[in-house]
């Protein structure tokens, strides 16, 4: 049997597909960005269209890189940006209207007036989740009552919805698949994280019918077979999981009290509790790690909304750097005497804050001040939120002890921010080896369901560390630096 596995990385600013053979090293890559659509102030929306384009050519150019066919492929795996939501016609596979990002702030309005009815404790017991336009619930409501006579052809069962991974299943499978896994259900303010079903009465709270939703499976499971007619051979599905989760998983973080953080347009970080669902006191999220053979692996989680897509605003917003890449180097020729301080909420402020109304704000600015400081703003204020998301949870979770952050995504490529974040933790900080491990988590779910991959044990075996980053600030300096971060958060807090 082929031992290669092919990762589809579906993502917020582009699509990734990767080959990964059996000692899961890349063999080929595909990317290609897609148009970022902003209809309105604080309004994100992809077209679904744009997505399942880009999935495609990938994954031809992923196979063409390493001169495979899609035949050669032992089994697929799909991770993706989570709470995206997109709703399509079953009978013609049509989307009704755009996807609405994660990041859309549309329907705050509405999660504040049901925050003000006391709804949030009943809810956040049941999905482990705070009442925020960032999941899928409400943003799904918006679009049935916007899209005229989308409610009622819901209520027939004429409509499915799904968040990135369940549109992409149904595309690959030719409609005969609409699934979902835990992770990704996990994340749509419509699924209990204790019974592992969708709740009848946050259905109603929302006003989605049941007839739209997909089946909930495990995060390594049977989730049907590509058809030949739309990519040209059929290979087995075996693996989904959101992103963050998948990112955790290719991490091997395993254990209880494992921790990672992603950097990519957002950052997150997971931290692995094990069988306890741990309700947090401090406006963390509770949320399923991933579900594997029936089991239920939770963790705490802190989302910060805007990480990379900092950078990304100076380098097309601002024009203050050509690439990326230039950030750390220019960081590093920063003025050590500025404290300039970049609050980035440019479309709220994600944990511990959930403050959907705050918008990004610049402190410390002199006549002095220039792109190097600018950008050693932004990549500091990627370090700072990350401190307060630790914070939480050891504040949380008290079997969390010392720590080792894990880390992956593309900003970790910058020697420069990861060692400034070690500095701001007072913690270590692991680089492995293999960045690309979100994609890696998903090909691990799919080689483990079809048995050409190990277990979580061997799979663990073989993380890699590229560099481990030890901090060097002196302690005064740090707690200095984190009092100007938390006074400029207060300052931009709307209630603040």
């Amino acid at each position: 049997m082929s031992q290669f596995i092919l990762a589809i990385d579906q993502g917020t600013t582009s699509t990734r597909a990767i080959v990964f053979d059996e000692t899961y090293h890349v063999r080929g890559t595909g990317q290609q960005e897609f148009p970022q659509h902003f209809p309105r102030s604080g309004w994100v929306e992809h077209d679904p269209e744009d997505i399942w384009r880009t999935v495609q050519e990938t994954m031809r150019f992923a196979l063409a890189n390493a001169g495979l066919a899609l035949s050669d492929i032992a089994a697929i795996g799909i991770t993706n940006q989570r709470e995206t939501t997109i709703l399509w016609d079953r009978a013609s596979g049509r989307p009704i209207h755009n996807a609405i990002v994660w990041q859309d702030r549309r329907t705050a309005e509405r999660c504040a007036a049901m925050k003000a009815d006391g709804i949030e404790p009943a809810l956040t017991a049941k999905t482990g989740l705070l009442l925020d336009p960032y999941f899928s619930g409400s943003k799904i409501g918006w679009i049935l009552d916007q899209v005229p006579g989308a409610r009622a052809r819901a209520e027939r069962g004429e409509l499915a919805f799904g968040t990135v991974d369940t549109f992409l299943l149904w595309r690959l499978t030719g409609g005969r698949v609409h699934a979902t896994d835990a992770t990704n259900a996990s994340r749509t303010l419509l699924f209990d994280i204790r019974s592992g079903e969708w709740d009848d009465e946050l259905l109603a709270l929302f006003g989605v019918p049941r007839a739209i939703l997909p089946e909930v499976r495990d995060s390594a499971a049977d989730f049907g077979v590509t058809d030949p007619a739309v990519v040209g051979a059929a290979v087995r599905i075996a693996g989904i999981a959101g992103d963050q989760h998948a990112a955790t998983l290719g991490q091997a973080c395993f254990r209880p009290g494992m921790l990672k953080s992603t950097y990519g347009t957002g950052c997150f970080a997971l931290l692995n509790t094990g069988a306890d669902l741990v309700q947090s006191k401090n406006r963390l999220l509770t949320t399923i790690a991933y579900r594997l053979d029936g089991k239920t692996t939770y963790a705490l989680e802190g989302s910060i909304f805007v990480a990379g897509a900092a950078v990304q605003w100076l380098r097309d917003g601002l024009r203050m750097l050509e690439r990326a890449d230039q950030a750390g180097p220019m960081a590093a020729e920063a003025d050590p005497h500025q404290n300039v301080y970049l609050v980035p909420a440019f479309t709220g402020l994600g944990a511990p804050w959930w403050d959907a109304e705050a918008r990004g704000a610049l402190f410390g600015l002199t006549r002095n001040t220039g792109p190097n400081e600018f950008v050693r703003a932004a990549l500091e204020s990627v370090c700072y939120q990350t401190r307060d998301l630790l914070d939480a949870m050891r504040r949380d979770w008290t079997r969390a002890g010392e720590t080792v952050l894990r880390v992956d995504g593309g900003m970790v490529a910058s020697d420069w921010t990861m060692q400034r974040l070690a500095d701001i933790l007072d913690a270590p900080v692991d680089r492995p080896v293999v960045l690309e491990t979100t994609a890696l988590g998903a090909a691990w779910l799919a080689g483990r369901q079809v048995g050409v991959w190990p277990a979580e044990e061997g799979f663990a075996a073989s993380w890699r560390l590229n560099q481990q980053f030890l901090p060097h600030m002196a302690a005064d300096l740090r707690e200095a630096k984190l009092a100007g971060w938390r006074d400029a958060v207060r300052r931009t807090l709307t209630g603040g």
